[in-house]
C-alpha cells in the first residue's frame, strides 16, 4: 500500500496499539468528523473464515470516533499521554454486510453532542460504496495520571 503523506498517522490520536488497532490512517479529521481507513489482514484478531467480525467492524468504529475526542488529548506527538476510553452506550446499531479479509473499508463519524470527555457520536463504515455498518454510540475518554 502506498504512504501518501497528506495521510495523518492514526497513532497521533489513539492509544492502541497491535494487535487491537483496527484503524490505520485518518482521511480527515476536525473537531466534528472523522473519516479513517483499515485494511483487515488475514492475521486480524477479529477475522474468522475469511470474515472480518461483527466485534471488529465495531471496534473500528468506537476507534474511528475516539480521534474526534481524542485528538485533543494528542495534540503534542512528543508527550508521552496515556488515555483511557470506552463505548458507555450503543444507541442503535445495524449490521448489513461483513467484510472479507483484504478489502480496505472506510469509516466515517460525525459528532452529534459533547459533553466534557463524553459524547455521543453517529457513525458508518463502507467497503467500496456498500454500507457495512451503522451506530450511533457514546464514547468516554479521559487522560490517566501517571
Amino acid at each position: 500500500m502506498e504512504i501518501r503523506e497528506d495521510l495523518i498517522n492514526i497513532h497521533n490520536f489513539l492509544p492502541h496499539r497491535e494487535p487491537m488497532l483496527m484503524a490505520d490512517y485518518i482521511l480527515e479529521l476536525t473537531k466534528e468528523k472523522v473519516v479513517t481507513s483499515f485494511e483487515i489482514k488475514e492475521d486480524n484478531i477479529f477475522v474468522h473464515n475469511n470474515e472480518f467480525v461483527e466485534a471488529g467492524l465495531i471496534e473500528n468504529l468506537a476507534q474511528t470516533c475516539s480521534s474526534i475526542l481524542g485528538q485533543s488529548f494528542f495534540e503534542n506527538p512528543d508527550a508521552d499521554t496515556k488515555v483511557i476510553g470506552f463505548i458507555t452506550n450503543i444507541k442503535k446499531i445495524e449490521v448489513f454486510a461483513l467484510p472479507k479479509t483484504g478489502d480496505k473499508i472506510i469509516s466515517k463519524a460525525s459528532l452529534i453532542s459533547q459533553y466534557e470527555n463524553i459524547c455521543n457520536i453517529f457513525c458508518e463504515t463502507f467497503n467500496n460504496d456498500e454500507l457495512l455498518i451503522r451506530a450511533e454510540i457514546n464514547l468516554f475518554i479521559q487522560e490517566v495520571k501517571s
